[in-house]
């Protein structure tokens, strides 16, 4: 057989580049063992992290609610449909800022896997490239987002 058709030869003969292309490539595939030691993320960092997580789910709980109570015959749901479109707004927002954050620091979150026999949804952050694991218990979660939830309604009402 031809060099072309064994292992990845097929890929190698149908490229080119250029040798500082080859150099930037090689440096990208393994950007912690050129530059040594990778400083782990900071708290806030972290809490970055969690809340690129735990916004869209609340995101989520609030339209679906939203939607409920355009469904319903309440006689105040004009009231509650414009107060959760407020809300959604704000959360958006923060989203946002919290993306851009993320961004600007050079941080990349993966939806790993969601393990429903234990309870728990798994990601995958890469910071500057430190590479981890993050973790979050879907009974965390929820009271988490109770929380921010209540926080969210409390500064709509100041």
């Amino acid at each position: 057989m031809s060099k072309k058709l064994e292992g990845n030869g097929r890929w190698e003969s149908s490229r080119m580049m250029l040798p500082e292309h080859r150099e930037q490539y090689l440096e990208r595939r393994e950007p912690a063992k050129a530059s040594g030691p990778v400083p782990v993320p900071s708290k806030e960092e972290l809490e970055l992290i969690r809340d690129y997580v735990l916004l869209p789910m609340i995101l989520t709980i609030v339209d679906k609610n939203c939607k409920d109570i355009e469904l319903s015959f309440y006689t105040m749901k004009q009231l509650y449909m414009k107060a959760s479109r407020v809300l959604m707004g704000h959360i958006h927002n923060d989203l946002t800022a919290v993306r851009k954050a993320l961004k600007e620091r050079n941080i990349r979150v993966f939806l790993e896997e969601s393990d429903s026999e234990h309870g728990a949804i798994h990601y995958k952050f890469i910071c500057r490239g430190y590479e981890d694991r993050f973790s979050m218990i879907r009974d965390a979660a929820r009271a988490e987002i109770s929380v921010r939830i209540a926080k969210y309604i409390s500064l709509l009402f100041k």
